[in-house]
């Protein structure tokens, strides 16, 4: 087993690789009494196209997400409700990229690890339970729909992508999960949850050697066939389309504003432009920056503004948000500003508290058990290690912020979705 130190944030983590394929992160926590267990698999919703055994597969959005529902169903009852009897708080998650279940418990920590294992691995559907869950599924759909602030998003990814799944919701569409049948459950299962293109992390009061020998106990003995994914041609720089506009029941207009970035393969130099798109982010739209103190002045954004940088395997892009009464204003405003940026550069006294602030913020992150399984899950899927960003954010300068800030932050990279009050509702 490799024990990795990580001595600039003061963690240590042991890794092992099992026979089936499986890598296992430990983080010993023996100070605390509470453990937490994430179990992951490199399977998200824009995973829609695949080739397995030399077969390609095309299925419909949302599979991921309804699969994850139905793990959780065993031959004898609900793995759910079997963690919750045994005093665990468990859930899963679907992304865009992984599909992610996880619990954290202070008793009986070992045999609820067991469960989660058992159940992830071992699938069981009936055509009788994926057609009850797809009415479940249906009514979460709708009410996401009638989310003004996930159309809006949506939108964003259509003006943004001419054609990455990432266009797709996770969750698909009523129509896309009518095609869903067990068969479709199955195969998918079979393509993705085989321990080789899986992660196990583990934090808490545990010993790693005897986290490693109950998943070699649990798991399939030999690794499977790993499915090889296809998201299509590379995308060209400039957005699908500048602007997209929606009609919805909202008080206010609200926005989703994103620059179209370059995708970076799997590894270090994918978790660099991360960190650089995050700093880059904060000197041009943060609290501490000239343009926000600009924006929220002149009443164009108000508490309601945020903002990210969000990567999936071929495609990156920034991403702001919020509430305005003119988003138009806030594109050309944000657009002026990186300009200034190019002619003058960022302020090195906002650059330097920027860098020690954002830093600050990732380490108090480290706290957080959940933080720490389901970001090195997510950071081992893209080619790296999540407490390697401590030795690379040292390194970034302030020139690389700037440079992805023009190389970004451009007119063709842009675009825009706005959902507006219907006519005669609200302000218009």
């Amino acid at each position: 087993m490799e024990k990795c130190s990580f001595a600039r944030v003061g963690e240590t983590m042991y890794h092992e690789k099992l026979e089936n394929g499986l890598h296992v992160f430990v983080f010993p926590k023996p100070e605390f009494q509470k453990g937490y267990a994430f179990f992951a698999t490199n399977y998200g919703g824009m995973d829609m196209r695949f080739c397995l055994d030399g077969v390609w597969h095309s299925t419909p959005a949302g599979v991921a997400h309804y699969l994850e529902h139905k793990m959780f169903d065993t031959q004898e009852g609900n793995a759910l409700q079997d963690l919750a009897a045994n005093g665990a708080s468990p859930n899963a998650f679907t992304s865009n990229d992984i599909t992610g279940y996880y619990f954290d418990s202070t008793e009986k920590f070992e045999e609820n690890l067991r469960i989660l294992l058992s159940f992830v691995s071992v699938p069981w559907f009936t055509q009788e339970s994926v057609d009850k869950e797809r009415g479940i599924i249906g009514q979460e759909i709708g009410m996401i729909e009638d989310d003004p602030h996930w159309k809006c998003y949506m939108n964003l990814m259509k003006a943004l992508f001419q054609r990455h799944p990432i266009r797709e919701s996770v969750a698909g569409s009523v129509e896309s999960i009518a095609r869903i049948t067990p068969e479709t459950l199955y195969a998918c299962h079979k393509a993705f949850y085989d321990p080789a293109n899986m992660v196990l992390c583990v934090a808490g009061p545990v010993d790693p050697e005897h986290i490693c020998a109950v998943a070699r106990e649990i798991l399939p003995k030999e690794a499977g066939p790993i499915a090889v994914k296809d998201y299509g041609e590379m995308e060209e720089p400039r957005a699908a389309q500048s602007l997209i506009e929606e009609r919805m029941e909202v008080s206010a207009p609200i926005f989703q504003l994103g620059w179209k970035g370059d995708a970076k393969r799997n590894g270090e130099d994918r978790l660099r432009q991360e960190l650089v798109g995050g700093l880059a982010l904060e000197v041009l739209l943060g609290n501490s920056s000239p343009l926000y103190a600009r924006l929220y002045r002149e009443g164009l954004i108000n508490q309601e503004f945020g903002y990210s940088y969000e990567s999936s395997s071929g495609c990156a892009f920034l991403a702001a948000d919020g509430e305005s009464r003119d988003p138009e204003a806030v594109r050309l405003a944000v657009a002026e500003e990186a300009a200034r940026i190019g002619r003058e550069g960022v302020d090195p006294d906002l650059w330097e508290r920027v860098k020690k602030g954002v830093y600050g913020n990732r380490v108090r992150g480290l706290n957080s058990f959940e933080n720490l399984c389901v970001g090195q899950a997510q950071a081992f899927f893209a080619g790296h290690d999540f407490l390697q960003f401590a030795e690379i954010f040292s390194a970034i300068t302030k020139e690389e912020a700037e440079a992805l800030i023009t190389g970004w932050v451009t007119e063709e990279r842009t675009a825009l979705s706005v959902v507006r009050a219907r006519e005669g509702e609200g302000q218009r």
